[in-house]
């Protein structure tokens, strides 16, 4: 019996699962040794048909129903021995590798057979089947929750109502969904809610089958009597209703015993488990679920600490509020419920908030008066999230709200278009909503956000065009001038999203690879808009084109049109309209907005692989021959005028210059030679020094083109050498032009100069050579010292100011918050600017030290900038960087010194804030002291130097005036790895003399403490004894050391020499005449700590030969090394003391959770999780439902008696924040 020799255990069929020749259990259990050999042999069996059952939902193939009905079967032969396969299965399922036998199942109880599972539970991985991963887990929860939903449906009609085989399955799901295991709650309160979705089901079948019996029970009754069939009606009816009260004991033990449980549980997946079947049995059998005895759990969930519940709680109601029939039963709890609602869509988790957006559009679709108009705002300012999915669920929300009420077109009437369209108003309505927002630059974010629910309104060109164009009907108000301007910006970011296909900036990750159907959507666009606009635009720009802003907007629709329809539609006569309107707007405006869009206009039409290249050429080139010709002849008047030009003069030259300057931006009019013109402007103005601002601003833009667009032909690598030698001349002599007005009296000037200067320092570096072009190399222009300094010079003088010192007023609204965002923006961009050159070696890195030691004084505007640059020059030279970086703090010093003098007090906010950059410093160079050895044992170097350099004047009894240096520098000294900072003790004890060991006075503490900083575990390796870990431990591990350890230690003492022989050489074996060397220390790791004596203790550098005891002056020292050693000594105990309280709850952390199987009371679930908070939940009691079902299984003499329900160990306090449990809610 014990094995299968004659395969009495076979799969018949497709996923069945069967035995043969079983006998029932009360059979096998009757008689003496026989019946219970039968009985433990056909347990072997049984856990072989298990297994088999397991596997089989685990690999989710097989016909679930199939694997069911074999079970039945089983179950209607022997219903012992079927359900112990069903509880068995339940506990493999929970990932645990006990068996339950025949024995346990029919003498422990539920909570006995628990606790024996408990204690075989694999305490190896605290992984099981829900959590596992892999794609053999992959469809198990599916597969499971088949498993059991058919299970039930083929139960229904008889076996449930047994009064035995659903009651020992939910007393067993009851028990194990109230265990500590996380595996048995997990699994069995997914299984209990899966049973009770099952059960609903079947009870809402039931109930219907009631009705109709009720029904023909009344049709019966009415009919004569001799044909009435009432007794057989009479019993359906009494045994449906019994089984409906059977059905309601079970759903009541289940949701009592297990749902009011588990849905506030410590794990998050169990909570979500129960809010999601709640909201299927609520939306399944509304009519015995859909009331506030049961909403109330859903409610108070939406105040979960994990989104992922919250996320469910939104789903379920989803499903509620889709069915509009449902909603007279909502009606308390969106009451109660709707502010909490409204507020989640600021949640901080964007899952959420979108989905507390749809079910407020779906609220929204069900009532309108639900929401208030402050509810719809706190949507509305949504549409202009950077976060998408946020951004179109409001879209869609304010596209019901606003757009709903439109009429239907009649089909049978024609079709109206333009502005006597359905569309008209709600284009309008658009444009309302847009200028109320007052976001006006956010138009992009707006056509996005409901460009996927309202694309067919957003893209009726041809009503916004015949709103722009047309005259206004009679009765018909017109559009203002503002809306006007709202319409036309509406309308090209419309063009924009239909002919490029991906979000604004902002908004998306990037292009996404485009669908067959998106792409013939795209071009049927593209075409669509091209037919409309090329005919249109012409008419608009005349129509605006004294309007600047909208003249800049409507110049921007050509670079997305198809030009080859100007050809194919036979629109060539448009096209010539278009050119002379951009014409005319040229000669009228001097805006540089208008002029670079008409610029990009021209650069746009003129692509050589359309065939209306040559027309659009020939039209711009007239126009720049007159704009260089007339910019030619009136520059000639005006310098010829002297000291003394004329005003009108000067507006014609510089309205002419803005014109060729913006076009000079996308053309290359290099054939025109403007750069001898601007040169003689340029230098004219220095030698004048009256040259108007503007004059000399947009003259240095345009020379700055001309430069570049010379390199962009002499890179080409087809130019001739008289080329490359004019560029190289034209170059230098414009960089030596733009030095010289760096000293100009206009800030304006200056840092238009700046900016340039910064730019050609980036081009013509040693990187221009790089990726094979080494022909370039006679272009490199390096920067010399007077240049650098003007640059630094300025940076400082301009960037490095206060915001209210900032004279460079912009049309007196300086003092404008906006006004002063932009200034600050400006000065960043040109701080960024310089830093670029310190990034890429174009000037020294060591003038970044005066960029550095402004990181705190500067870190809300520039700290980003700043850090940024430090982090790009350690990556190019670590040791330079950190050179830099002490330079940095010695300037600030030795400003400091200058301000206060020698004796100033060291508690001054002045070294304080010293101190703490040099540590702000220090932590920037990262945990891995390996990589930053060097530099840092190099910025060591230069402090100690820098400390004394300059000696006392009052005599060497004083300390050096910069030593109070080294309280700054000691804040790197955890930097230094240990073997370093025995180096770096004995390159300072080079600088010290015998009188400065002894000094104890206040102003020698910066030695004494960075001499401490030095000591701490420099001269061993015992600093992890000084740890909470006992002694014998240590013991152990220094018995028996790893042979990688020793090798490691080995390499990095090498390494720690020959770093310090770099800069030490060979002085660090020197000594001088008071100072003796530290002895080489045996470990104490095999010493208790409490008992280390003085001298063996990491101190000992103090300590002298024995002959030497008897001088006086090495009694002094050993003296101040006991005092020494005693203060270390007490410091060392505390830290004993806090690092073994800190091991020892470490420890029982790690025990606590080392099995990964008992569940610990956590944190309280709920916390602010909303980005702003808008109240709280008001009374929830009034008008609520109380009656709930109190319904126990009764006893029975075939029903196993239910083990008890342990207390429940979960706090309500865990889930719900005071706003909850100060309510009695339902």
């Amino acid at each position: 019996d014990f094995d299968d020799p004659d395969g009495r255990i076979a799969v018949q069929g497709k996923g069945k699962v069967c035995t043969k020749g079983k006998k029932p259990l009360g059979e096998k259990g009757k008689g003496g040794g026989k019946g219970i050999g039968r009985l433990n042999g056909h347990h072997q069996e049984n856990g072989m048909e298990n297994i088999m059952l397991f596997e089989v939902v685990k690999l989710g193939k097989s016909a679930m129903q199939s694997v069911v009905d074999d079970w039945i079967e089983s179950y209607k032969h022997d219903r012992d021995t079927a359900l112990l396969d069903l509880i068995n299965f339940f506990i493999q399922c929970s990932g645990c590798k006990g068996v339950v036998s025949g024995e346990m199942f029919r003498h422990m109880q539920n909570s006995e057979i628990i606790r024996k599972m408990t204690e075989e539970f694999d305490e190896d991985s605290g992984d099981y089947p829900l959590t596992m991963a892999g794609p053999q887990w992959k469809k198990f929860k599916s597969s499971f929750c088949e498993f059991i939903g058919v299970l039930v449906r083929q139960c229904q009609y008889s076996i449930i109502y047994d009064e035995y085989m659903m009651d020992t399955v939910i007393s067993l799901l009851t028990g194990l969904s109230d265990s500590q295991v996380r595996a048995f709650r997990h699994t069995s309160t997914l299984a209990a809610m899966k049973l009770m979705t099952a059960l609903v089901n079947v009870a809402l079948n039931l109930s219907i089958n009631m009705d109709n019996t009720q029904r023909q029970y009344e049709a019966e009754r009415n009919k004569m009597i001799g044909k009435r069939a009432n007794d057989r009606l009479e019993l359906l009816l009494q045994t449906q209703g019994e089984n409906q009260d059977e059905i309601e004991n079970m759903m009541n033990a289940i949701f009592k015993g297990v749902f009011v449980h588990r849905y506030r549980d410590a794990i998050a997946e169990i909570r979500a488990i129960c809010i999601e079947e709640i909201g299927v049995w609520m939306k399944m059998y509304s009519d015995a679920f859909l009331n506030d005895s049961y909403l109330k759990y859903v409610g108070w969930t939406m105040h979960d600490k994990q989104g992922e519940v919250r996320l469910k709680c939104l789903t379920a109601l989803q499903g509620l509020y889709y069915n509009r029939e449902l909603n007279a039963k909502l009606e308390l709890f969106t009451s109660r419920f709707k502010d909490r609602i409204v507020s989640m869509t600021l949640d901080k988790e964007y899952d959420v908030a979108v989905q507390a957006i749809k079910l407020l559009t779906l609220v929204l679709h069900s009532s309108d008066e639900v929401l208030t108009a402050e509810d719809c705002e706190s949507v509305y300012h949504l549409v202009y999230s950077a976060h998408r999915p946020v951004a179109v669920a409001a879209g869609e929300f304010l596209f019901k709200k606003l757009f709903s009420h439109r009429d239907i077109e009649d089909d049978s009437m024609p079709k109206r278009r333009g502005r006597q369209s359905l569309n008209a108003n709600l284009i309008k309505t658009t444009v309302f909503f847009f200028l109320e927002s007052e976001l006006h630059e956010h138009a992009a974010y707006l056509v996005d956000s409901m460009w996927d629910c309202a694309s067919e309104l957003l893209k009726d060109w041809e009503c916004m065009i015949s709103l722009l164009l047309d005259e206004a009907l009679p009765g018909e108000e017109a559009l203002t001038d503002r809306q006007e301007t709202a319409l036309v910006e509406i309308m090209l970011c419309t063009i924009r999203q239909a002919a490029e296909c991906h979000p604004p900036v902002g908004r998306g990750s990037g292009k996404r690879v485009l669908t067959a159907k998106e792409k013939k959507t795209q071009l049927d666009d593209r075409t669509r808009m091209t037919e409309l606009f090329a005919v249109a635009l012409p008419p608009l720009l005349a129509k605006y084109s004294v309007d600047s802003e909208k003249v800049t907007n409507l110049l921007q629709l050509p670079q997305f049109f198809d030009l080859e329809i100007y050809t194919t539609g036979r629109l060539e006569k448009h096209l010539e309209a278009l050119l002379r309107q951009i014409r005319e707007i040229v000669e009228k405006h001097t805006d540089t907005d208008v002029l670079e869009a008409c610029s990009k206009t021209y650069h746009a039409l003129c692509n050589e692989e359309f065939t209306i290249f040559n027309r659009v050429d020939i039209a711009r080139s007239q126009l720049l021959d007159e704009l260089v010709d007339k910019f030619n002849r009136l520059l000639e008047d005006f310098l010829q005028e002297g000291e003394d030009p004329d005003e009108d003069d000067a507006y014609q030259v510089l309205s002419t210059l803005k014109r060729i300057t913006a076009f000079h931006n996308a053309h290359d009019l290099s054939k025109w030679d403007l750069f001898t013109s601007n040169y003689k402007l340029l230098n004219t103005g220095i030698e004048n020094g009256d040259m108007p601002e503007q004059i000399v601003i947009h003259a240095l833009q345009c020379t700055h083109y001309v430069i570049l667009w010379h390199l962009a032909k002499v890179s080409e690598g087809s130019c001739r050498k008289e080329d490359m030698v004019t560029l190289r001349k034209q170059m230098r002599a414009f960089c030596l032009m733009c030095q010289r007005y760096l000293a100009s009296v206009n800030t304006a000037v200056k840092e238009q100069a700046f900016t340039i200067l910064c730019d050609l320092l980036m081009i013509f570096s040693h990187q221009i050579i790089a990726g094979g072009r080494e022909i370039l190399e006679p272009l490199v222009y390096t920067p010399d010292a007077s240049l650098q300094s003007e640059l630094l010079s300025f940076i400082l003088d301009h960037v490095f100011i206060d915001q209210d010192d900032d004279s460079n007023s912009t049309d007196g609204q300086q003092d404008d918050e906006a006004g002063k965002i932009e200034a600050l923006h400006k000065r960043r961009n040109l701080l960024a600017a310089y830093c670029k050159l310190i990034i890429y070696n174009v000037v020294e890195m060591k003038t970044g030290a005066d960029i550095f030691k402004q990181y705190m004084r500067y870190y809300n505007d520039y700290g980003d900038i700043i850090k940024e640059t430090m982090s790009k020059t350690r990556q190019i030279d670590k040791i330079q960087c950190a050179k830099t970086l002490i330079l940095s703090l010695q300037q600030l010093f030795n400003e400091m010194l200058s301000d206060l003098g020698p004796c100033f007090d060291r508690s001054s906010s002045n070294f304080c804030g010293i101190k703490e950059l040099a540590r702000r410093f220090s932590l920037t160079f990262g945990l891995d002291q390996l990589k930053t050895r060097e530099a840092i044992a190099m910025l060591h170097k230069d402090g100690i130097e820098f400390a004394f350099k300059e000696q006392n004047p009052q005599g060497d009894g004083y300390p050096p005036l910069n030593l109070a240096f080294l309280d700054i520098l000691s804040e790197f000294s955890s930097k230094l790895m240990r073997q370093d900072k025995r180096t770096v003790h004995m390159y300072l004890e080079r600088f010290m003399t015998f009188q400065m060991a002894l000094q104890r006075e206040d102003c020698w503490l910066p030695l004494i403490s960075y001499r401490n900083s030095l000591q701490a575990g420099g001269d061993d390796d015992t600093m992890s004894v000084v740890s909470g870990i006992s002694s014998r431990g240590s013991t152990i591990r220094s018995k028996k050391p790893k042979p990688a350890t020793g090798k490691r230690k080995l390499s990095e003492a090498e390494e720690s020499s020959s770093s310090s022989d770099m800069w030490l050489n060979r002085e660090q074996s020197m000594q001088t005449p008071v100072m003796m060397p530290s002895p080489h220390l045996t470990s104490t790791v095999m010493r208790d700590p409490k008992r280390l004596r003085p001298e063996d203790s990491y101190m000992g550098v103090y300590t002298m030969p024995p002959e030497q005891q008897q001088q006086p002056h090495t009694q002094v020292t050993w003296m101040l090394a006991q005092r020494q050693q005693q203060e270390e000594a007490a410091r060392q105990q505390h830290e004993r003391a806090m690092n073994y309280a800190k091991l020892r709850s470490n420890l029982q952390h790690a025990i606590r959770r080392g099995s990964g199987l008992m569940e610990d009371d956590e944190e309280p679930i709920v916390e602010d999780v909303m980005m702003s908070s808008e109240g709280r939940i008001e009374d929830l009691n009034e008008g609520m439902d109380f009656d709930t079902m109190d319904i126990d299984l009764p006893a029975s003499k075939n029903r196993r008696e239910r083990s008890e329900l342990k207390p429940d160990f979960f706090d309500p306090a865990s889930i719900m924040d005071e706003s909850v449990l100060g309510v009695p809610m339902f």
